[in-house]
């Protein structure tokens, strides 16, 4: 009798759930057919000659062919894929692969329309990759700093501020004492801004995003007013050194791999060793699993002896570590001088990519990768004289912001206690 009223309890609920997951599928095959039409009719139709990537460039040691393929023909092809995709959408027992499918033809469509804006023209396939590397790395830090704030349930949308803290920190010490000194000051400036987030929010329990929003505020009017009247006056504070690339040797010499993964500064590196230091810890240590308790159940955690309001202390300041070395990329590992309000939203997308990235390091890495290829793509592109006007293209990055956190390709859940104040008894 009881597993008879359990099963009919439950019974609706799991009907529930797997309409909502057929609705689900079918809204993807409609947006896979979709792009299967855009392909056909823009991409295919419009698509005239021989699209060349390029794979390699005159410098490399080892050098590849380009890669040559007919783009009308191209362009059917991956129409047809995307149409066949759809049509699978509609298929119940396809259900679960929703995110996959969906994933798979964004992939597709974009192929789509790099073909039909090569189509009788050369593009460095290398050269957009290597700047997708290199335009994830404030993206994903930022998320980062997303992530090490969110575990333990604090709201952390000043990363925008830390970041522009640490890219002003960063160019104005590194004008006076070198590189190396502009990015622990950097580093520092950022962490004393996590520290005070986490003094506003954890021990005078004020409203988190209000913080938050307030410290972006202070550091933006800061850094404007210091580069529009101090700078133009004395420039020499704003003229930093830049960190040179390193080779990795043997590595960097590999075809298409070497360029895009083996020679960058040190902030790229510097990029992909925190985000597997974050994983270890949050995962794989004590304290990261008492980190992850205090953003699931601060209560249940306290009463293990957790510490939590220390927990927080120690996160927060962290994520405003990472977002500091993340701002002096923005100087120090790329143009050398700061310029007013330069990290124009890279903050927000960083949360971006933490929300679709799941809360996970590794997810928000992967995030910040789409991210920076909406925005190589579109430097690229405005190269080729595509007939989209530029402003179109400058808006890549922030429309796949919001397709992303819309959450087309899956839904994700923050830690349970996030944005909640904690009141120890």
């Amino acid at each position: 009798m009881d597993k008879e009223t359990t099963s009919s309890t439950a019974n609706p609920e799991s009907r529930k759930l797997d309409s909502a997951k057929v609705r689900q599928a079918h809204v993807s095959g409609w947006i896979l057919l979709g792009l299967a039409v855009l392909a056909a009719v823009v991409f295919g139709a419009g698509s005239e000659g021989i699209a060349t990537f390029r794979l390699s460039r005159p410098t490399d040691p080892w050098a590849l062919p380009n890669l040559s393929i007919p783009a009308a023909s191209t362009n059917y092809l991956i129409a047809a894929l995307l149409a066949f995709l759809g049509v699978r959408q509609f298929l119940r027992g396809n259900v679960r692969w929703t995110s996959l499918s969906l994933g798979s033809g964004l992939l597709l469509a974009v192929i789509a329309f790099l073909v039909w804006a090569t189509a009788g023209k050369g593009f460095s396939l290398t050269g957009m990759l290597q700047a997708t590397v290199v335009g994830a790395v404030p993206i994903a830090l930022g998320g980062l700093a997303g992530v090490l704030s969110e575990r333990v349930a604090v709201v952390n949308i000043a990363i925008e501020g830390m970041l522009l803290a640490g890219a002003f920190t960063g160019a104005l010490v590194g004008s006076l004492l070198g590189g190396v000194g502009g990015l622990v000051a950097a580093v520092t400036v950022g962490g004393l801004f996590g520290f005070i987030l986490a003094a506003l929010v954890v021990t005078y329990r004020a409203d988190q995003i209000i913080a938050g929003v307030v410290i972006n505020l202070f550091v933006l009017g800061v850094t404007s007013y210091v580069s529009s009247q101090v700078y133009s006056e004395y420039r020499f504070l704003n003229n930093a050194p830049v960190f040179a690339p390193i080779r990795i040797p043997v590595l960097a010499d590999l075809p298409v791999i070497g360029p895009v993964l083996f020679q960058h500064n040190l902030f790229v590196y510097g990029a992909i060793i925190m985000v597997a230091m974050a994983t270890y810890y949050l995962f794989h240590t004590r304290l990261g699993l008492r980190a992850r308790a205090v953003g699931e159940h601060p209560r249940a955690a306290d009463t293990l002896g957790i510490n939590v309001y220390r927990t927080r202390y120690i996160n927060v300041t962290m994520a405003g570590m990472v977002a500091g070395f993340g701002g002096a990329w923005l100087t120090l590992g790329s143009v050398g001088r700061f310029d007013e309000n330069m990290t124009n939203g890279i903050g927000y997308i960083g949360l971006a990519a933490m929300i679709f990235g799941r809360w996970h390091p590794v997810g928000a890495l992967m995030a910040a990768l789409i991210f920076g290829f909406a925005n190589s793509l579109q430097q690229k592109l405005a190269l080729l004289n595509t007939p989209i006007p530029s402003e179109f293209l400058a808006m890549a990055p922030y429309i796949a912001t919001i397709v992303l956190v819309a959450g087309v390709v899956g839904r994700a859940r923050a830690p349970a206690a996030d944005g909640q104040a904690y009141v120890k008894e």
